[in-house]
């Protein structure tokens, strides 16, 4: 055996470096665990700018079929296609407006939204 000393000796100082040690290694695991992100997978947003477009390139495609059809049985051509094209953008950008316009659905475990403010009076 060698009569060399370990590297570090255990004293009381030794255990608050410890301690210290641990309680760092606590608020690291809390405050990741705190920024971790909550939404999994697509978030509302996303989806809702998803169906605007799929309402946009519906509408116009749509309203563009439907014209070309009416305007191959009826001879009526370019009349019914503009009319058509027209009247699905129109339909497409009412859909856009009414689905910006709704109130998005609160969760019962949201604690930002949990009914009125107490100081706003309402």
């Amino acid at each position: 055996m060698s009569d060399e000393k370990p590297a570090r000796e255990s004293n009381a100082e030794d255990a608050r470096i410890d301690a210290l040690e641990a309680r760092l290694e606590a608020a690291r695991e809390r405050e990741e665990k705190r920024n971790r992100p909550k939404v999994q997978g697509t978030d509302a947003n996303y989806r809702a700018g998803n169906r605007a477009l799929a309402d946009l390139i519906g509408g116009i495609l749509g309203g563009a079929v439907i014209g070309w059809a009416i305007d191959a049985l009826a001879g009526t051509t370019p009349w019914g296609l503009l009319a058509f094209l027209f009247l699905g953008t129109a339909a497409a950008f009412r859909n856009i407006i009414v689905s910006a316009n709704k109130r998005p659905e609160v969760k019962p475990d949201d604690p930002n939204e949990d009914g009125p403010d107490p100081g706003r009076g309402s």
